[in-house]
This record gives structure tokens, C-alpha cells and sequence, in this order.
């Protein structure tokens, strides 16, 4: 008998709000409006729901597929030339996603091609404040669709007089202390990553922002101050922004980062800071 075939768009994007198998709702089914993690998923007998099953994998496909998607500097480039924004790609001594994924250290170091290009360039452009770098790091998809908005945002955020930028530098294959690298040849008094995050079950393109003051080859993880999860059903991308300006104007004022700066930054200043409409769990 020949069955009519489903694809895998059809799914329904939230298995778990099925009914279960006796045909009632879950009673854990309600609070799924307030998370995207995956509460109610009911069950048929003692083991799991085909739909919720299916869920899962496409989850997990979609995650895989997050981290292997293409991330081409020139086209992030191009939008940021779009936006006004000058911008340089530097490569990192990992050349492919494999040699990236298997050996962390070759993403921390510029290659010695990039390493000579950043100090002719630093050389000419002089002493800024402020650099920033976008990297695809273990979330392509995420870089691709946040990162140029995010730095578009940023700039809008920050008083001008206290933050000339260098052109933001473009790097695939990069782990957040390539701005530690960076920053022996620039010497800038803030530096900050725009890096796409491991991708979760429900977050495949998550972006992170990681900013330290005065970064040296030297500068530890507590040295940084990290916003997270940077995406539209996450932190959206204009309230991600504005929380990062605040929190580097503190640090330029007090001269810290890290653990040093707490973020204090009460809610309502930021505005509608954590966004989870219905939608949010359809990844």
C-alpha cells in the first residue's frame, strides 16, 4: 500500500503540544509558552511520542547544520559596507572547519599573512579605541543573520567621542581570545568578538558578544564580560545593543571588565530585554 510521504518542513514545529497518546492534553503543556526547553512532551506507554521524537532529531539536525553552514567574509564585508561600516578579514591559523573544530588553539592565532597585514594597516590607521570582530566560531548561522545588525546597533548606542573604531575585522574559524591577538598588534583600549554560539536544541543561531578592556595575549576568560544568546526569540538584537553600550561605557569610566563589572543594568532601562513569543520553540 503506498502511503503518502511527509517532509520534514511538515513537522509540526512544536511536537510536544500534541495531545498524547490517550487523546488529553499534557498537563505540563501549558508552561511550554514560557520556555523553549522541552517540558510536556507526553509519552505512549513508557516510551517517547513519534511526533516528539521527530522534534528532537530535526532539533538536532538543524544544530549540526548550524555549526557546517557556509560563513563567507567577503559577504559579511559587503553588508557591513552596506551600512556605512569599513571592515578587513584576517584569516586564523585554522584554515577549514575541520582543522577549527578538532585543534582550538589554531582559531585563537592569526596566520602570519594576516599577523604582517594587521600591523602594516594598524601602522597607518594610528591609536583607536575601539575594534570589533565577527567571526562564524561554532554558530555560522548565527553570525550570518545577528552579527552585522548587532555592530550596526552597537555604534548607534555609543557616544562617538568616546569610541573611534577601527574597521571591524572579519574572521572565520576564530575562538573569542583572537581578540586577545588582535589587540597585541592594535593596542586598542576595548576590543569585542561578535561570535556564533554552540548551538542548543532550541538556540541554533545564537550569537554571543564577549568585550574586554585593555585585551592582551595575557587576559584570562574573568577578563571578559559576556551577553549571550543574541537572537530574535533570545536577547533580541537592538535590546543585546543597547545593553552592551551601557556596559561598556561602565568599563570605560572605571577602566575594568570582567569580573570586576557587575552588570547591574536594571531591566526596564534596556527596554524589552528577553523576548519568547509563541514562536520561540519552533527551533
Amino acid at each position: 500500500m503506498n502511503r503518502q510521504s511527509t517532509e520534514i518542513s511538515e513537522i509540526p514545529t512544536r511536537a510536544n503540544s500534541l495531545p498524547n497518546a490517550v487523546a488529553s492534553a499534557d498537563p505540563w503543556a501549558a508552561l511550554q509558552k514560557f520556555t523553549a526547553a522541552r517540558i510536556g512532551i507526553g509519552r505512549t506507554g513508557g516510551s517517547q511520542r513519534t511526533p516528539s521524537i521527530l522534534d528532537f532529531r530535526l532539533a538536532h539536525a538543524r544544530a549540526r547544520d548550524a555549526v557546517h553552514a557556509p560563513f563567507s567574509p567577503e559577504e559579511i564585508a559587503e553588508k557591513l559596507g552596506a551600512c556605512g561600516l569599513e571592515s578587513s578579514v584576517l584569516h586564523t591559523l585554522a584554515s577549514d572547519k575541520r582543522t577549527y573544530l578538532m585543534n582550538p588553539d589554531a582559531g585563537r592565532r592569526l596566520c602570519e599573512d594576516s599577523r604582517r597585514k594587521l600591523s602594516g594597516l594598524a601602522a597607518k590607521w594610528g591609536y583607536r579605541d575601539f575594534a570589533i570582530v565577527i567571526s562564524d566560531g561554532l554558530s555560522a548561522t548565527a553570525a550570518n543573520a545577528h552579527a552585522v545588525p548587532l555592530a550596526v546597533a552597537l555604534f548607534e548606542n555609543l557616544p562617538r567621542e568616546n569610541w573611534s573604531a577601527y574597521p571591524i575585522f572579519v574572521v572565520p574559524y576564530a575562538r573569542v581570545k583572537i581578540q586577545d591577538d588582535i589587540n597585541e598588534i592594535l593596542h586598542a583600549r576595548h576590543t569585542i568578538i561578535l561570535v556564533g554560539e554552540r548551538p542548543g536544541l532550541a538556540s541554533p543561531d545564537s550569537l554571543s558578544a564577549y568585550f574586554t578592556y585593555r585585551a592582551k595575549w595575557a587576559s584570562v576568560e574573568s577578563d571578559r564580560n559576556c551577553v549571550s544568546n543574541i537572537r530574535p526569540n533570545g536577547f533580541p538584537v537592538a535590546a543585546a545593543a543597547k545593553k552592551l553600550a551601557m556596559l561598556l561605557e561602565e568599563s570605560r569610566k572605571r577602566s575594568i571588565s570582567g569580573t570586576r563589572l557587575k552588570d547591574n543594568i536594571p531591566v526596564s532601562e534596556i527596554g524589552s530585554a528577553a523576548v519568547l513569543p509563541d514562536s520561540a520553540a519552533s527551533d
